[in-house]
């Protein structure tokens, strides 16, 4: 359950952009009351000097990374939205321990990511890219790039399989590719109404398959998963494109692969030291560089904001806690009237029961109200008597979880 919080005037409301997003962002939060200092350009220490001199509530990033010096900082940091779908760059552990949401926006750069990748496959084919510089160079050489395979008909195996990898899945199969997808969450009843075949490893997915396009989230279970055991499965002369992070190829094993197997790869992110490779074509990291990429994010960070001003459930929050402590749930139907609720949280003190989340819902009319509190440990037939008999309180009950 995830506690409302009411962020208070909204004049008050302090957002700090310290990325470049799309233009709508900072007026669309002044339509909604805030006061948005806009300083794309933060990192590392400058970053914490704006936090220390702004203080804001609403800490907006893409790229930047958020450190625990940068949480210090941040007197009155409640929110960190992660203008993309990835938070390894945010210290997930120091927010949640100051009870700071963090928030991301997962999908909205699907679009853009995917015919990225789509765009890399088709190159790594026809090798357009050489194609331009030999002719920029006044070289015609019709008959060594007119030897393409031809991508109709070619096995592509997709390494996840979020909205990204979903979207790359139908790009691929209207050019008529076979899909075939390894996923942690996959099964086998989403993957037959999607159209894809199931894999159970990664060394499944791309053993045989013409082409590989990796799109897994990075963090220690897939740090550097795609290596050695990958790479010796695939077939020669095979396709690897890598849009998602660099971090979860181990970028040795690629080398090695683009040698010994006459790989050619296509990447968005990769090691400084692979890039110069001849089989390699590289992208600035501009996955998710598109103007509607842009704005759906721009847009998703505006509706984050908003629920947070509102006290409403956020959007994405990626760091609370999927498991309490709690053994019991006492709900208390009352008036709503001040300190009620004060009342009853000083009773639970007493009797040393410890609350580990709380609901208060209003009806309609504005006259009462139920509140649903998880606590530790069940309170004993004298708490739970003293909260029915208190003032305001219609009545109270209390059940295991």
């Amino acid at each position: 359950m995830q506690p409302s919080r009411n962020a208070g005037m909204l004049g008050a409301m302090r957002v700090l952009l310290a990325d470049k997003l799309a233009p709508l962002v900072a007026g669309r939060l002044q339509d909604l009351g805030a006061q948005v200092h806009n300083q794309p350009d933060l990192k590392d220490a400058a970053l914490a000097s704006a936090l220390a001199e702004h203080d804001p509530v609403v800490l907006v990033v893409r790229s930047t990374k958020v450190t625990a010096e940068h949480l210090d900082a941040g007197r009155s940091l409640a929110l960190i939205i992660r203008a993309g779908a990835g938070v390894n760059t945010i210290d997930l552990d120091g927010a949640s321990a100051r009870g700071v949401y963090v928030a991301n926006c997962p999908g909205k750069n699907a679009c853009a990511v995917a015919e990225l990748t789509i765009g890399h496959l088709v190159n790594l084919d026809r090798r357009i890219a050489d194609n331009v510089v030999a002719l920029r160079e006044g070289k015609w050489r019709k008959k060594r790039f007119g030897a393409a395979r031809g991508l109709n008909g070619r096995t592509l195996a997709i390494l996840g399989f979020g909205q990204i990898g979903q979207a790359v899945a139908r790009h691929a199969m209207s050019l008529g590719m076979p899909v075939r997808v390894w996923s942690r969450s996959l099964t086998d009843e989403a993957a037959e109404a999607f159209g894809v075949e199931r894999m159970t490893t990664p060394e499944q997915a791309v053993d045989g398959a013409d082409a590989v396009s990796v799109h897994v989230a990075l963090n220690a279970e897939t740090r550097g998963r795609i290596g050695t055991s990958v790479f010796e499965a695939m077939k020669p002369g095979a396709y690897f494109i890598n849009t998602s992070r660099g971090e979860v190829v181990d970028q040795d094993a690629l080398r090695e692969a683009l040698e010994s197997k006459d790989l050619r790869a296509g990447l968005d992110v990769f090691a400084d030291s692979i890039v110069g490779h001849a089989n390699v074509y590289g992208t600035h990291h501009i996955g998710a560089s598109t103007e509607e990429a842009k704005e759906a994010v721009g847009e998703a960070v505006v509706h984050i904001v908003d629920a947070y001003l509102r006290g409403a459930m956020i959007p994405n929050c990626v760091n609370l806690a999927n498991t309490t402590e709690a053994t019991h749930t006492l709900v208390v139907r009352h008036e709503d009237r001040v300190g009620v609720l004060a009342n009853v949280l000083g009773i639970l003190r007493e009797a040393d029961i410890n609350v580990q989340e709380m609901q208060n819902i209003l009806f309609s009319g504005g006259d009462a109200a139920c509140a649903r509190i998880n606590v530790v440990g069940e309170p004993d037939v004298a708490a739970l008597g003293r909260i029915r008999e208190a003032d305001h309180v219609f009545d109270a009950s209390v059940g295991p979880i």
